[in-house]
């Protein structure tokens, strides 16, 4: 999340723009208003997020310094937390085929659990380090938090706990047959939630109405396999779905789910999403996938995009392309004028964000799959074992502090399934992913909040 944004992004972000006759703000885009952006994350990669205050935000912190609070939570989750005022949601699966569903709330102050809010799954499976475990990341608005999970399961829940709806995707359209999980979180607008559901069987972008989980629109996509999310874009003053995925970038008008243009000449986005960055302008980015099946491909597709309206169509092309930069989970993003691309051995590449010159290439010493934080001169990585990279921003490397969440002889808790694997590939697989992962953040004024499979911490002065 760019929260230093370039001053064109602030003036969308409240600026009247023209949809059809009808007068929207930019945060109705992101489903919340503007009396609650004094503390709000409310998306994944912080879409809608209120700007932040650098010196709010502390620079170092270990396990016995800064570190406010840091509880256990019910069984296990990927997905990141998110904040609206004084409360912070995330969710998590529990049980051996995942049958609960759990939506959180945790008071930000005290780390406090508020309430838990238990839905059975429409679609149990097997609980497995190679299936995703509650890794969509729910949104959060003024009335409510909305939560997909990889069963196709969407819940409402009101702000005192609540269910408000349960809307089952899988009993609706089809259940998933993705070997490894499907983890796309939603987006959303004033109205709707959004799901990208990408799936070997059946693709499909669909809107449900927040009031009560009715399907709003629903548009078909050419079936494929993906980990991606959608991310709103205001492009041309039209607020669009924008989704990278599996071999093409396509937008959505975000009212009605009519495809307003694509774009085929990618290969291995199958990971990552876009970020708005104003003016029509957001990132791609394309790895070469577990056995390098993309490489060539992936050398064509991470760059710079920009989406224009010329008359009744929509253009869209590579403004610039990096050969080098592939990311693998972390989303790239930009930061006071450099791009920056993070990949799973802890290669950084930082880009001039404008033209795509590399500014440097260089190593830190933890992978990230969190998507990077850039807040004042800084930009924060955040290391998959718990240490965060602080850089300063700019055309040179320059690791300003190293701060490790958690102590390697005191880790936090970390229920790992334990259902036996059928393979010794996969019983190796679980050994590996036995410690503890760092998947999510959130971040407001005064708070970072960070997120393992079971466990959450919060970061303050």
């Amino acid at each position: 999340m760019n929260t230093t944004q370039p001053s064109i992004t602030r003036i969308f972000r409240h600026t009247l723009i023209a949809l059809g006759a009808t007068a929207f703000t930019l945060w109705s885009c992101y489903g919340d208003e503007p009396a609650a952006a004094s503390n709000r994350w409310p998306a994944f990669l912080g879409a809608g997020a209120s700007d932040i205050a650098a010196d709010s935000i502390p620079m170092t912190w270990s396990p016995t310094k800064n570190i406010a609070w840091n509880v256990a939570i019910p069984g296990y989750g990927q997905s990141s937390p998110v904040i609206r005022n004084s409360r912070v949601y995330l969710t998590s699966v529990e049980g051996d085929s995942k049958q609960k569903l759990h939506v959180v709330a945790y008071d930000l102050a005290t780390g406090t659990q508020v309430w838990d809010s238990i839905t059975e799954s429409t679609f149990p499976e097997k609980n497995s380090v190679y299936i995703s475990r509650a890794a969509p990341t729910p949104v959060v608005d003024n009335q409510g938090v909305y939560a997909y999970f990889e069963s196709g399961d969407v819940v409402a829940v009101s702000h005192d706990g609540k269910a408000k709806w349960h809307q089952s995707l899988t009993k609706e359209f089809a259940k998933p047959t993705n070997e490894f999980g499907l983890s796309a979180s939603p987006a959303q607008t004033a109205d709707h939630v959004i799901m990208l559901i990408d799936d070997p069987a059946t693709s499909y972008v669909v809107a449900l109405n927040k009031t009560d989980g009715s399907t709003a629109w629903k548009t078909d996509r050419t079936a494929r396999t993906s980990w991606s999310s959608p991310s709103i874009v205001t492009i041309d003053g039209v607020p669009q779905v924008v989704c990278s995925s599996a071999g093409s970038v396509d937008g959505y008008d975000a009212a009605t789910g009519e495809q307003l243009w694509t774009f085929t000449e990618v290969g291995g986005n199958t990971a990552t999403t876009p970020i708005d960055l104003g003016e029509g302008r957001f990132f791609i980015a394309a790895s070469p996938g577990r056995r390098g099946e993309n490489s060539e491909l992936a050398k064509k597709s991470n760059g710079l995009m920009t989406v224009r309206r010329n008359g009744d169509e929509w253009k869209a092309e590579f403004a610039w392309k990096t050969p080098d930069a592939t990311p693998s989970w972390a989303s790239p993003m930009m930061h006071k004028g450099f791009a920056y691309w993070v990949n799973r051995v802890g290669a950084v590449y930082c880009l001039h964000a404008e033209t795509g010159e590399p500014a440097y290439t260089q190593r830190i010493k933890q992978s990230a799959w969190a998507t990077p934080v850039g807040i004042g001169d800084h930009v924060y990585i955040f290391g998959k074992e718990g240490l965060t990279s602080v850089l300063n921003a700019g055309s040179e490397f320059e690791v300003v502090q190293q701060n490790a969440l958690w102590s390697d002889d005191s880790p936090p808790i970390n229920n790992v399934p334990t259902a036996e694997e059928t393979s010794e590939e996969r019983r190796r697989g679980v050994a590996m992913f036995s410690k503890p992962t760092l998947y999510g953040v959130a971040v407001v004024n005064g708070s970072i909040v960070l997120r393992t499979g079971s466990s959450l911490f919060c970061v303050r002065e």
